[in-house]
């Protein structure tokens, strides 16, 4: 029955937390494909208001993250997992570019996708679409990788056997 309770709590405060998020970037104006696109059009006529939106962000992500790294659960109980890789590479590069891109060209990135999905938007279906297409892409790729690296390693293995 805790279990349950636990899950239960964590569903709701996950649901709550999406629910604030999601109003917040609405207020912003966040998922407004046409502002987001005049703040990345540096050229035009920009719009700086969501570079505070932004750097709110970045400060309250700073704090939060400060504190969850001095602790091993959250307040709910459950086990904190917090990215501990400091590694840049190819592999974050180039999907830190696909984001920028996809972002610049559609003015719409994955949270704001999902509140315009709420409202109707076909704008936001369709980049939902073409986002989830593009996480199966990386998974076949990613499978593939594995597989190969599996193949190399068991091939490495024999032929250490056989030498021995």
């Amino acid at each position: 029955m805790k279990k349950n309770l636990g899950q239960i709590y964590s569903l709701f405060f996950s649901a709550l937390a999406g629910l604030i998020f999601g109003l917040g970037l609405v207020l912003a104006g966040m998922a407004n494909p046409a502002k987001v696109l005049a703040f990345l059009d540096l050229a035009g006529l920009w719009n700086p208001s969501l570079a505070i939106v932004m750097g709110s962000a970045i400060c309250i992500g700073l704090v939060a993250f400060s504190i969850a790294k001095k602790h091993t659960r959250s307040l709910l109980g459950l086990p904190m997992n917090l990215p501990t890789s400091r590694i840049i590479d190819q592999r974050l590069v180039l999907g830190g570019l696909a984001f920028g891109v996809g972002w610049g060209l559609s003015g719409i990135c994955p949270a704001p996708a999902f509140v315009l999905l709420g409202f109707g938007s076909i704008k936001g279906a369709i980049f939902l679409g073409f986002m989830l297409i593009g996480m199966g892409i990386y998974e076949l790729i990613e499978s593939y990788r594995n597989l190969e690296k599996s193949k190399t390693s068991a091939a490495i293995t024999n032929a250490k056997k056989s030498e021995s």
